[in-house]
Protein backbone atom coordinates (compact mmCIF):
# COMPACT_ATOMS: atom_id res chain seq x y z
CA UNK A 1 0.00 0.00 0.00
CA UNK A 2 1.23 3.13 -1.25
CA UNK A 3 0.04 6.42 0.15
CA UNK A 4 0.88 10.18 -0.54
CA UNK A 5 3.82 12.11 1.75
CA UNK A 6 3.73 15.93 1.91
CA UNK A 7 6.11 16.93 -1.03
CA UNK A 8 3.50 14.85 -3.25
CA UNK A 9 0.75 17.56 -2.12
CA UNK A 10 2.81 20.58 -3.62
CA UNK A 11 1.29 21.45 -7.03
CA UNK A 12 2.86 20.32 -10.39
CA UNK A 13 0.46 20.26 -12.98
CA UNK A 14 3.01 18.68 -15.50
CA UNK A 15 6.09 16.19 -15.98
CA UNK A 16 8.11 18.84 -16.39
CA UNK A 17 6.92 20.97 -13.24
CA UNK A 18 7.26 17.52 -11.49
CA UNK A 19 10.79 17.28 -11.96
CA UNK A 20 11.48 21.04 -10.97
CA UNK A 21 9.57 20.66 -7.65
CA UNK A 22 11.62 17.73 -7.43
CA UNK A 23 15.25 19.06 -7.95
CA UNK A 24 13.56 21.96 -5.82
CA UNK A 25 12.66 20.23 -3.11
CA UNK A 26 16.30 17.23 -3.19
CA UNK A 27 18.29 20.83 -3.16
CA UNK A 28 16.22 22.40 -0.46
CA UNK A 29 16.22 19.70 1.95
CA UNK A 30 20.57 19.32 1.34
CA UNK A 31 20.52 22.91 2.54
CA UNK A 32 18.10 22.68 5.56
CA UNK A 33 20.49 19.69 6.49
CA UNK A 34 23.09 21.67 5.81
CA UNK A 35 21.91 24.42 7.93
CA UNK A 36 21.01 22.22 10.66
CA UNK A 37 24.07 20.96 10.95
CA UNK A 38 25.71 24.12 11.90
CA UNK A 39 23.46 24.07 15.06
CA UNK A 40 25.77 22.36 16.96
CA UNK A 41 26.63 21.56 20.87
CA UNK A 42 29.78 19.71 21.58
CA UNK A 43 29.50 16.71 23.94
CA UNK A 44 32.29 16.43 26.89
CA UNK A 45 34.09 13.27 26.17
CA UNK A 46 32.57 12.46 22.61
CA UNK A 47 34.28 13.72 19.56
CA UNK A 48 30.61 13.96 18.18
CA UNK A 49 28.47 17.03 19.06
CA UNK A 50 24.64 16.84 19.27
CA UNK A 51 23.33 18.78 15.99
CA UNK A 52 20.00 19.34 14.22
CA UNK A 53 21.16 16.84 11.13
CA UNK A 54 19.41 14.07 12.67
CA UNK A 55 15.52 15.91 13.43
CA UNK A 56 16.57 17.59 9.58
CA UNK A 57 17.10 14.10 8.10
CA UNK A 58 14.20 12.44 9.60
CA UNK A 59 11.89 15.51 8.65
CA UNK A 60 12.81 15.34 4.67
CA UNK A 61 12.27 11.31 5.21
CA UNK A 62 9.00 11.83 6.06
CA UNK A 63 7.59 14.70 4.11
CA UNK A 64 9.40 13.66 1.10
CA UNK A 65 9.03 9.75 0.41
CA UNK A 66 11.80 7.52 -0.22
CA UNK A 67 13.58 8.82 -3.48
CA UNK A 68 13.65 12.62 -2.80
CA UNK A 69 14.68 12.12 0.86
CA UNK A 70 17.28 9.88 -0.59
CA UNK A 71 18.75 11.94 -3.44
CA UNK A 72 18.21 15.06 -0.88
CA UNK A 73 21.08 13.62 2.07
CA UNK A 74 22.75 11.67 -0.99
CA UNK A 75 23.14 15.79 -2.36
CA UNK A 76 24.44 16.48 1.27
CA UNK A 77 26.54 14.13 1.87
CA UNK A 78 28.47 14.11 -1.63
CA UNK A 79 28.75 18.27 -1.41
CA UNK A 80 30.11 18.00 2.51
CA UNK A 81 32.46 15.40 0.71
CA UNK A 82 33.80 17.45 -1.90
CA UNK A 83 34.46 20.27 0.26
CA UNK A 84 31.24 22.48 0.93
CA UNK A 85 31.43 23.37 4.79
CA UNK A 86 28.06 22.40 6.14
CA UNK A 87 28.79 19.06 8.19
CA UNK A 88 28.52 20.01 11.61
CA UNK A 89 30.45 23.35 13.04
CA UNK A 90 31.06 24.62 9.39
CA UNK A 91 33.34 20.92 8.45
CA UNK A 92 33.59 19.28 5.26
CA UNK A 93 35.32 16.01 3.91
CA UNK A 94 35.21 12.19 5.32
CA UNK A 95 37.60 11.40 7.50
CA UNK A 96 36.17 13.06 11.00
CA UNK A 97 34.48 10.10 13.39
CA UNK A 98 31.36 11.71 13.31
CA UNK A 99 30.59 10.85 9.37
CA UNK A 100 29.37 7.74 9.95
CA UNK A 101 26.54 9.38 11.70
CA UNK A 102 26.36 11.21 8.03
CA UNK A 103 25.59 7.91 6.22
CA UNK A 104 23.43 6.83 8.46
CA UNK A 105 21.14 9.54 8.48
CA UNK A 106 21.25 9.36 4.43
CA UNK A 107 20.00 5.26 4.97
CA UNK A 108 17.91 6.69 7.51
CA UNK A 109 16.33 9.41 5.66
CA UNK A 110 14.72 6.77 3.29
CA UNK A 111 13.98 4.25 5.59
CA UNK A 112 11.58 6.57 6.93
CA UNK A 113 10.44 7.76 3.87
CA UNK A 114 9.52 4.73 2.92
CA UNK A 115 7.60 4.42 6.26
CA UNK A 116 5.84 7.14 5.67
CA UNK A 117 4.75 5.85 1.95
CA UNK A 118 2.90 3.34 4.13
CA UNK A 119 0.95 5.82 6.29
CA UNK A 120 3.77 6.04 9.21
CA UNK A 121 3.62 9.99 9.29
CA UNK A 122 -0.10 10.04 10.10
CA UNK A 123 -1.08 8.85 13.26
CA UNK A 124 1.25 10.34 16.66
CA UNK A 125 2.28 6.61 17.49
CA UNK A 126 2.94 5.67 13.75
CA UNK A 127 5.14 8.48 13.84
CA UNK A 128 6.68 7.84 16.60
CA UNK A 129 7.93 4.16 15.52
CA UNK A 130 8.77 5.82 12.24
CA UNK A 131 11.09 7.88 13.81
CA UNK A 132 12.86 5.39 16.23
CA UNK A 133 13.38 3.18 13.30
CA UNK A 134 15.13 6.11 11.35
CA UNK A 135 17.14 6.68 14.80
CA UNK A 136 18.27 3.26 15.50
CA UNK A 137 19.40 3.11 11.58
CA UNK A 138 21.57 6.07 12.31
CA UNK A 139 22.85 4.93 15.25
CA UNK A 140 23.60 1.48 13.30
CA UNK A 141 26.11 2.91 11.03
CA UNK A 142 27.50 6.37 12.96
CA UNK A 143 28.79 3.79 16.22
CA UNK A 144 30.73 1.33 14.33
CA UNK A 145 31.98 3.97 12.33
CA UNK A 146 32.91 6.05 15.07
CA UNK A 147 34.66 2.59 16.82
CA UNK A 148 36.77 2.36 13.51
CA UNK A 149 37.64 5.79 12.98
CA UNK A 150 39.24 6.58 16.35
CA UNK A 151 40.09 3.29 17.53
CA UNK A 152 37.78 3.27 19.87
CA UNK A 153 35.96 -0.46 21.71
CA UNK A 154 32.78 -1.01 20.70
CA UNK A 155 31.69 -0.54 24.12
CA UNK A 156 33.23 2.96 24.28
CA UNK A 157 32.08 4.16 20.94
CA UNK A 158 28.34 3.05 22.24
CA UNK A 159 29.39 5.29 25.49
CA UNK A 160 30.69 8.51 23.77
CA UNK A 161 28.21 8.41 20.27
CA UNK A 162 25.10 6.40 21.36
CA UNK A 163 24.37 7.22 25.38
CA UNK A 164 24.68 11.28 25.35
CA UNK A 165 22.36 11.68 22.43
CA UNK A 166 19.48 9.29 23.07
CA UNK A 167 17.54 12.07 25.62
CA UNK A 168 18.39 14.44 22.93
CA UNK A 169 17.44 12.60 20.05
CA UNK A 170 14.34 11.80 21.89
CA UNK A 171 13.29 15.39 21.93
CA UNK A 172 14.22 15.73 18.20
CA UNK A 173 12.21 12.40 17.11
CA UNK A 174 8.76 14.06 19.60
CA UNK A 175 9.08 17.77 18.10
CA UNK A 176 8.80 15.72 14.56
CA UNK A 177 5.96 13.34 15.59
CA UNK A 178 4.55 16.77 17.01
CA UNK A 179 4.93 18.50 13.54
CA UNK A 180 3.75 15.46 10.94
CA UNK A 181 0.75 14.56 11.83
CA UNK A 182 -0.53 17.95 12.85
CA UNK A 183 0.46 19.09 9.18
CA UNK A 184 -1.55 16.45 7.58
CA UNK A 185 -4.43 17.54 10.24
CA UNK A 186 -4.21 21.02 8.91
CA UNK A 187 -4.16 19.81 4.89
CA UNK A 188 -7.25 17.62 6.29
CA UNK A 189 -5.80 14.52 4.70
CA UNK A 190 -5.51 12.86 8.66
CA UNK A 191 -5.29 9.20 7.87
CA UNK A 192 -6.11 9.19 4.03
CA UNK A 193 -4.52 8.38 1.49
Amino acid sequence: MSTAVLADLLPATTAPRARLRDVALVAGGAALTGAAAQIAVPVPGSPVPVTGQTFAALLIGASFGPGRALASLLLYTLAGMAGMPWFSEGTSGWGMPSFGYVLGMTAAAALVGALARRGGDRTLPRTAGTMAAGTALTYAVGVPYLALATGMSAAEAVDAGLVPFLLGDALKAALAMGALPAAWYVLGRGGRD
